[in-house]
């Protein structure tokens, strides 16, 4: 099923007859039974305000042409949504439905928060075959924040997206990457909360065990108008003193070493499961070392923790239970998400049944 419009849309889930699975660009490697419900269909800009610093898209829209129109007038989305086709092996072109659906938010998020955080508002259909608007196109008129952003992360589990609103900002000036060479884990998570914790505005915290050269680096961002990130750089240099400690000022060289950690490039076309790990930093290091991995990436100052371990490893026994939760991100034989407890499992439970009652949405995606 490929609707052109969000009545068809409305037709396809009122006449179905078995479950459905909702795609968008099909670059996250979900499988699901059910019928394919493609939001292709729904694609273009339908409203973009640069001076309200606000857009408006239908949810098959392709990422990459909502992120060409955002710089071309110097903006862009401030969460920085991962492209997840080199690390699932798949193809097509992600969608903006597709990035709200699941909440894609990149490195940034450490700074600026997730991308529900950007949500105006939305539109979608239900599973009851309801239209449903909530939010509104502009901040000046937005309203409803709550369902807004219930529905950023539902993974179509409560209804299947139509049309999204956005906050944007605009694009820093300059950016700048701060390296600390050899530090332990430990060590590294110590040193992000550190630079997190300091003025000088981070936007970036990541740590790689085993960097390009095959030795750790732990690596700070910092973005904004040129003389305040060189700067901001070396105070943040500074802070670091008698480490190995080196400063990389070339945004293109910036830009590409955050796409490396924001896509999880080390892991691609390496075998085994990848998993997603979020928890307190404070307990990452720790964390890390009872998973045994084969490699780990560290982002949001040890609040992620990407894992990639040998197939069939069941991670969530080896965690125990720790304040955060573990999702399987590529692999198979296990459960996608983490069980939830029972108390908000069975609120998950309410909610789904309410919004979607013949359980036709993504069924068995969330338990």
């Amino acid at each position: 099923m490929r609707p052109e419009s969000e009545t068809d849309l409305a037709e396809a889930i009122a006449t179905a007859n078995g479950p459905i699975r909702v795609q968008g660009g099909g670059t996250r490697g979900v499988t699901l039974d059910g019928d394919v419900l493609e939001t292709g269909g729904l694609s273009g800009i339908t409203l973009y305000e640069p001076g309200s610093l606000t857009l408006v898209a239908q949810a098959g829209t392709p990422l990459a042409e909502i992120e060409a129109a955002l710089d071309a007038e110097g903006q862009r989305l401030a969460f920085e949504p991962m492209d997840h086709r080199g690390l699932m092996g798949t193809s097509g072109a992600p969608t903006i439905g597709g990035v709200v659906a699941a909440n894609v938010s990149g490195p940034r998020r450490v700074s600026v928060g997730a991308c529900r955080d950007f949500m105006l508002g939305v539109r979608y259909v239900d599973g009851t075959s309801t239209i449903v608007k909530n939010g509104g196109r502009v901040m000046k008129n937005v309203t409803g924040y709550d369902l807004v952003k219930l529905m950023s992360g539902s993974w179509g589990t409560l209804g299947v997206l139509t049309e999204v609103s956005l906050k944007v900002l605009p694009k820093p000036e300059t950016a700048a990457s701060v390296l600390i060479d050899g530090l332990s884990d430990a060590d590294a998570v110590s040193a992000m909360a550190k630079a997190l914790g300091s003025p000088f505005e981070v936007s970036g915290a990541a740590h790689i065990p085993v960097g390009l050269d095959g030795h750790p680096v732990t690596i700070l961002r910092i973005e904004g108008f040129a003389g305040s990130v060189a700067y901001r750089a070396d105070q943040i240099a500074a802070l670091f003193g008698g480490l190995a400690v080196r400063v990389e000022r070339d945004a293109d060289a910036v830009a590409k070493g955050w796409r490396w950690v924001r896509d999880v490039e080390a892991f691609h076309g390496r075998p085994g499961d990848v998993w997603r790990i979020s928890c307190t930093p404070s307990e990452a290091a720790a964390l890390a070392t009872n998973v045994g991995a084969e490699a780990l990436l560290y982002d949001w100052g040890g609040g992620l923790i990407w894992a990639r371990v040998t197939e069939g490893t069941d991670v969530r026994t080896r965690l125990g239970l720790f304040d955060g939760h573990a999702t399987l991100v590529r692999g198979t034989g296990q459960a996608k998400f983490q069980p939830e407890p029972g108390p908000i499992a069975a609120l998950s439970r309410g909610l789904r049944q309410k919004f979607d009652p013949k359980g036709i949405l993504n069924t068995g995606l969330m338990g």
